[in-house]
């Protein structure tokens, strides 16, 4: 009796935490999303689902902007950390906790605070463009903050390390034996990049893609410290309709809306690529 109720006890503690504070507040969310009312007369459970089309029709555009903002942070991460990645695996030697406690040690910091540091770094009289223009390479009305490239730079810089760590333990797991192997057998370099190692190191990718895409595209705080009125992202307006304008249906309709495309958008992302395929190659 004991072993069989082992293997329940064990994730007990963690069923209960993920009951409550993930499948609770979900259940929640979703039945204000199905209400109507506001905070002074109360909310009524009556299956609105308008809040869901209503919110889709206005803000349509925001919902693309953050979809849109997520894809490029997330190649722009892809691009930064492969390389890096890549020569912490094979390059490193005995550094390589070192280089990766370097990579990491800015992430020690609050994210509020490394995107205001962006925005210090990033105005128009900051340390580089005010620099740049004293010496007459930049015109005086060049500027960076309020445009997309501000949020997307903010963005790819505070989720880097969802991208780096997961290839790195795909590039790390990578035998030497199978790069000696490809050298013996004539391969160039390159031939041996592209048929041994990225193949291998695909499921880190796959895993930095989906760790850094979902939390990109929902956030908040960057469109709002490094970008203008015309980079308003639909973590905004969540933000904006829960805690100003105390609309909470609105607010949870838009967030299951959210979900629902990130899913969708992970889901056609991981058959492009080859689910399967991708998980064999992690078990060899």
């Amino acid at each position: 009796m004991r072993r069989r109720l082992t293997p329940y006890l064990l994730i007990l503690p963690g069923g209960l935490w993920l009951t409550a504070f993930f499948a609770v507040p979900l259940i929640m969310m979703l039945s204000f999303s199905l209400m109507e009312g506001n905070l002074i007369d109360g909310f009524a459970f009556t299956f609105h689902w308008q809040n869901y089309t209503e919110g889709l029709s206005t803000y349509g555009d925001k919902f693309v902007r953050s979809l849109w903002y997520g894809l490029l942070a997330t190649v722009a991460c892809i691009l930064i950390a492969y390389p890096a990645a890549y020569w912490i695996a094979f390059k490193a030697g005995r550094n390589k906790s070192t280089y990766l406690f370097l990579l990491l040690l800015p992430f020690f910091v609050s994210f509020i605070l490394r995107t205001v540091s962006w925005k210090f770094v990033l105005a128009d009289d900051g340390i580089f463009l005010g620099t740049f223009k004293d010496w007459g390479l930049l015109n005086e009305d060049f500027h960076v903050l309020g445009t997309t490239f501000a949020v997307v730079a903010g963005l790819a810089y505070n989720f880097l390390p969802f991208m780096v760590l997961p290839i790195y333990v795909a590039l790390e797991r990578v035998d030497a034996r199978l790069l000696e192997a490809a050298r013996d057998l004539y391969a160039s370099r390159v031939q041996t990049f592209l048929r041994v190692v990225l193949p291998l190191s695909l499921p880190g990718v796959f895993a930095g893609v989906v760790m850094t895409f979902i939390p990109a595209s929902a956030d908040y705080v960057n469109a709002d410290v490094l970008g203008g009125s015309g980079n308003v992202m639909i973590g905004n307006v969540i933000y904006l309709e829960y805690f100003n304008n105390s609309n909470y249906p609105t607010a949870s309709a838009l967030s299951f809306t959210l979900m629902g495309a990130l899913l969708v958008g992970i889901f056609l992302y991981a058959r492009l690529l080859g689910t399967k395929d991708v998980l064999e190659a992690a078990g060899r």
